[in-house]
């Protein structure tokens, strides 16, 4: 296979490398005054390495795609959409909905600030990347993160099939709706965390913040510690086991069992609270 390589140029017009095969971009910059759209639409084996990215829609319908060490400033909107197969290293996401409605994607060392990013993504993984977004991989599926630092709202709604390892997330309303999630080893905080979730895992985790997994089912923790966690569980179905005291537990749902080494407050007043809660001080 034989590589077209393009080197240290400046691209601003609509669709400037449109339809491209077999292609590698190196330290090129795509911003001027023509202001042109969609450089990279309905390409295919496309390599892009050290490029400024100052334009909307560069990567829309693209296939095989490789960048590293991109730069994607705040008008470079939507910048990832309908692609598939694609690796991102070391590279800059900051326009609104980088990515969304791709498949099968892999990011490395990357830093993303990005409203309402991974939207119906279908198969991600994530190392030791930063991120900042709200709405954050909503009715995503098959994700795997590690090492993944997150701060925002509204994340991980409605996602399905994930494994979130050695993560630190600083989030409101996080995980609601989620399917089929294990996260381990990693720090969770923020308000209402997963609600009406089911079948969630949470493995040797730091859980923060109030009203936590509340009308959830099939619900497991298994030796994870609590800070600030009060009216925890409600009419969830729930089996845990935590290695801190929590502040208050509220109508786990008949069949759970909570172990804790001391429970502040336990409230039940509606029928079928019935949770078997231990205290092993």
């Amino acid at each position: 296979m034989n590589e077209k390589i393009i080197e240290n140029q400046t691209f601003d017009e609509e669709r400037a490398l449109y339809g491209s095969r077999d292609l590698v971009v190196r330290n090129c910059r795509f911003d001027g005054p023509a202001d042109g759209e969609s450089a990279f639409k309905e390409c295919e084996n496309v390599t892009v390495e050290g490029a400024f990215m100052n334009l909307r829609y560069p990567f829309w319908h693209d296939r095989g795609l490789a960048l590293r060490n991109v730069e994607m400033t705040e008008l470079c909107r939507a910048a990832l959409w309908y692609s598939e197969e694609v690796t991102i290293e070391g590279s800059r996401l900051h326009g609104i909905k980088a990515l969304r409605e791709c498949e099968n994607v892999c990011m490395r060392d990357c830093d993303i600030v990005s409203p309402e990013f991974g939207w119906s993504t279908r198969g991600i993984t994530m190392e030791r990347c930063t991120a900042e977004s709200e709405y954050f991989m909503m009715r995503s599926t098959n994700l795997r993160f590690r090492n993944v630092r997150f701060s925002g709202k509204y994340s991980f709604q409605y996602i399905e099939d994930a494994v979130f390892e050695s993560c630190d997330f600083d989030t409101k309303d996080a995980f609601w709706h989620a399917r089929n999630v294990v996260v381990r080893n990693s720090h969770v905080r923020g308000e209402y965390l997963g609600w009406y979730s089911e079948n969630v895992t949470f493995d040797n985790c730091l859980i923060e913040g109030t009203q936590p997994l509340c009308y959830c089912e099939d619900l497991h923790l298994v030796n994870c510690r609590t800070e600030g966690c009060d009216l925890a569980f409600e009419r969830s179905h729930v089996q845990a086991t935590l290695t801190t005291p929590i502040v208050s537990i509220k109508n786990p749902l008949e069949g759970s069992h909570i172990s804790a080494p001391d429970v502040g407050e336990v409230i039940r007043d509606i029928e079928g609270a019935t949770g078997v809660i231990d205290v092993t001080r």
